[in-house]
């Protein structure tokens, strides 16, 4: 019997999942902004769990680390101590995502065996689990392109490892909120609007999500540290001197900051105008928290986007700045979901006890 009080649960461990995925992307941010990615230069799944407990230990990874191009062309006279600093924020970011994969499978073995999962949700979980074991793959995939001969990650390897996790992310926070969706059958007139208006407000914030990650791995921000031209010019020179002409959306430092420069500004007016459709329109009380919540959230990712690139990419408000990304894609989820078809067919199901995400 699937109780909705066992749907609440799986809800919950699934917003959890969302959490700690939450906080490996932000790491992963403070990882790359550090330069602390390639301190490990191996990927051992289980041996890697445990650090180096000794002097010694610890000179042999500084040995492994001497012989490939980040020391030798970047770091070249780094002390043991300065390597041990960038070491342990690589292996916090390897060993959260090991537990991630544990607060998954443990919990979903535990509903599985005690029969609390629906059929059709079991095998949205184990897609779930399959595109997290695909996730570890592709980091040491992107780790591995800076160990050859330039000590810098592909920016194509390190946007697909981004995209990966918003993804997974998205994906177990849809599923949770569909699971916990109650019925307001007093707004379903108002879920005949708004719903494609919604998804493209989520699809233009993952895109906003993937040029970022370009930016990232070209490091874009460094330069045209102006606002709102770009070096006194709103539209920079060169933007096309690389051919063919798709390499420029990601891999010109100009082009690629002002692709993301504007979908930042379709969003900046798109946002505000979905909010005004919306806020006229009788719709439930959580959609309406969440369009506000949208709105608000927006004017601090401006914030933060504009006072990274002002001060040249502080790790800090970098790191802030990409949280806020994961943030507003969230919000813009929850209120896409609240006008959704899935969303309104959710509250009718758990209203009538029947299964959910069929």
């Amino acid at each position: 019997m699937y109780g909705r009080s066992h749907r609440r649960s799986i809800a919950i461990w699934l917003l959890i999942c969302c959490l700690f995925v939450f906080a490996i992307v932000v790491l992963g941010g403070v990882t790359r902004l550090t330069r602390s990615g390639l301190s490990m230069v191996e990927w051992q799944p289980i041996s890697g769990i445990v650090p180096p407990l000794s002097e010694s230990a610890w000179q042999r990874e500084f040995e492994k680390y001497q012989r490939f191009p980040e020391y030798q062309q970047l770091n070249r006279g780094m002390s043991l101590s300065q390597f041990k600093s960038i070491y342990w924020i690589e292996f916090s970011h390897r060993i959260l995502g090991r537990t991630i994969g544990l607060v998954f499978i443990l919990p979903f073995l535990v509903f599985w065996f005690a029969g609390w999962i629906e059929r059709p949700l079991v095998w949205r979980l184990i897609a779930a689990f399959c595109l997290g074991g695909l996730q570890g793959l592709l980091g040491w995939f992107m780790v591995k392109s800076g160990l050859v001969d330039q000590p810098h990650v592909s920016p194509y390897r390190l946007t697909a490892h981004l995209a990966l996790a918003v993804f997974l992310y998205g994906y177990m926070f849809w599923v949770a909120i569909s699971l916990l969706a109650r019925p307001h059958a007093e707004f379903d007139a108002a879920y005949d609007g708004g719903p494609r208006f919604a998804v493209l407000i989520v699809g233009l914030i993952a895109a906003l999500i993937v040029s970022g990650g370009f930016v990232a791995g070209t490091k874009a921000g460094f330069v045209f540290n102006t606002f709102p031209t770009m070096n006194d010019r709103w539209v920079p020179d060169g933007m096309f001197a690389l051919q063919p002409l798709w390499r420029n959306f990601f891999e010109n430092l100009a082009t690629v900051q002002f692709t993301h420069r504007l979908f930042a500004l379709v969003l900046a007016l798109l946002i505000p105008a979905f909010w005004l459709s919306l806020i006229r329109k009788r719709i439930s009380p959580a959609v309406r928290i969440g369009a506000h919540a949208l709105l608000l959230m927006l004017a601090i990712q401006i914030f933060l986007g504009v006072t990274t690139l002002l001060n040249v990419v502080p790790v800090g408000f970098a790191s802030a700045h990409q949280a806020g990304a994961l943030l507003l894609l969230t919000l813009s989820l929850w209120v896409a979901h609240g006008l959704s078809t899935a969303g309104l067919e959710a509250r009718r199901w758990w209203s009538a006890g029947r299964p959910i995400l069929r």
